[in-house]
């Protein structure tokens, strides 16, 4: 029944059920005390009592893996260290580039062993440690809060309607006797099949306590299980990141504010430190008052993704009451894109943001590698470069220019996968109205 590591203790590892079953299931998770396979007994358990996360996953990856033995966790649609470890040993095995990194080449070769019956990733010598790189976000999650985690995984053919796993798993505490658990539902079945049973869904949710929804998609209010799961969660979460089309998914989410739904974009948390040096270099009184000599913007974000761009672009035009006239896309090796605008002094000023090739990507689409803030007016105390602390300035440097500048370099954070991010979002469900705000100025921008 249960299996342990020097991090993780699965009360129960993933058991099949029928949706009838799955309470019943969760009940016999604590009616006492669990054998453990080494014979000492689980007890001084706590279960999930915080909150309740729904993850909308329409990638197979992480069941794939969990299904061809690469991958012995909870089947919740979260990815972090634990799946892309078992990436890793799957890579390896079919003698693809070890990156940790889901691919189509990768899925192709998953589907096909799972086709022919074929999980013998431990006997070909390639065994798959479960805490390799560290535990997964839901460890830390369940270290911070106990938690009830409802993982939702469409399929494309129906399998005769709707199938369900419980599982348990607990990390174990660097201090003290006791054990917080998570408690892990999944549920497989086609779109339709899932949004039948949406009522049950949302009786699976604890009570009174906060509620989210993870969608690992653009929304789309016109998708019927979208449109009945975010109807009751307190907050949706997404990641625009993620995004093929940035421009469309951001008008989308902008729509779904308007119609009333709390969406939060965890590529939007990854602008603070940017945000937070930008308003430091206007802090002196003499520069503050500079702020409305500015008319020129330039920023560059790395290829692939604009979402980051067009979020800080619409944060800054927010703040500095900056009013859209214009919006041209050209093109070009960078992505050139130009936006007019206009402030309450009728001062015209113009910014460009470009979206530059780079040799070695981060693990995040289109993250900023710099940006500039400055005048046309060259007695204005106002210039001010921001820099990756590992892209550089890059072209800002190269473009020099008659004004000295004021340059500030941003450091990374440890960690900004949307695995981390969530841990840190699921502390907060209440509206954030600077992002509704800036949100609301970038739609403006791309509606033209």
């Amino acid at each position: 029944m249960s299996t342990s590591s020097a991090s993780l203790i699965a009360l129960q590892t993933p058991t099949d059920v029928s949706l009838e079953e799955v309470n019943v299931e969760l009940s016999k998770l604590w009616a006492g005390d669990s054998l453990l396979e080494d014979g000492s007994m689980l007890s001084g358990v706590t279960r999930a009592a915080t909150f309740s996360l729904i993850v909308y996953e329409p990638s197979e990856i992480q069941q794939l893996l969990a299904d061809l033995g690469y991958y012995t966790g909870p089947v919740d649609g979260i990815g972090g260290s634990r799946t892309k470890a078992a990436i890793k040993v799957a890579q390896s095995k079919f003698g693809l580039p070890v990156d940790g990194k889901a691919s189509p080449e990768l899925l192709q070769k998953l589907r096909e062993e799972r086709a022919n019956k074929r999980s013998q990733a431990a006997s070909d010598g390639l065994p798959y440690v479960l805490d390799a790189g560290g535990a997964g976000v839901a460890d830390d999650v369940a270290r911070q809060s106990p938690s009830r985690i409802i993982a939702l995984s469409p399929v494309s053919e129906s399998t005769g309607g709707v199938r369900a796993q419980v599982s348990a798993y607990c990390p174990v505490q660097k201090n003290g006797s006791s054990l917080i658990c998570s408690e892990y539902i999944t549920l497989k079945g086609t779109e339709a099949e899932l949004a039948e049973v949406s009522g049950f869904i949302q009786s699976l949710v604890i009570g009174d306590l906060p509620k989210f929804l993870w969608w690992k998609a653009v929304p789309d209010f016109d998708q019927e299980l979208f449109r009945k799961l975010s109807a009751f969660v307190n907050m949706t979460i997404v990641d625009s990141s993620t995004f093929e089309n940035a421009t469309s998914a951001l008008l989308h989410i902008h729509e779904l504010h308007q119609k009333g739904i709390n969406i939060s974009d965890l590529n939007w948390r990854r602008l603070a430190a940017w945000q937070e040096l930008t308003a430091e270099a206007f802090d002196p009184p003499t520069r503050r008052a500079a702020l409305a000599e500015v008319d020129r913007f330039v920023l560059d974000h790395e290829a692939g993704n604009s979402a980051q761009g067009i979020l800080f672009l619409g944060w800054i035009a927010s703040r500095l009451k900056w009013y859209p006239v214009s919006y041209t896309e050209e093109g070009g090796d960078y992505d050139l894109r130009r936006v007019k605008f206009t402030n309450e002094a009728q001062l015209s000023i113009e910014a460009e943001l470009a979206a530059v090739p780079v040799g070695d990507p981060g693990d995040v689409v289109g993250d900023l590698i710099d940006l500039k803030l400055s005048s046309t007016n060259l007695e204005a105390d106002c210039c001010t470069v921001i820099c990756s602390e590992t892209r550089g300035c890059m072209r800002m440097e190269a473009g020099g220019g008659a004004q000295s500048c004021r340059v500030q370099h941003v450091t990374p954070l440890d960690d900004r996968s949307a695995e981390s991010l969530m841990s840190q979002q699921l502390q907060r469900w209440g509206r954030d109205i600077l992002f509704e705000e800036s949100l609301a100025l970038a739609a403006q921008i791309l509606q033209g």
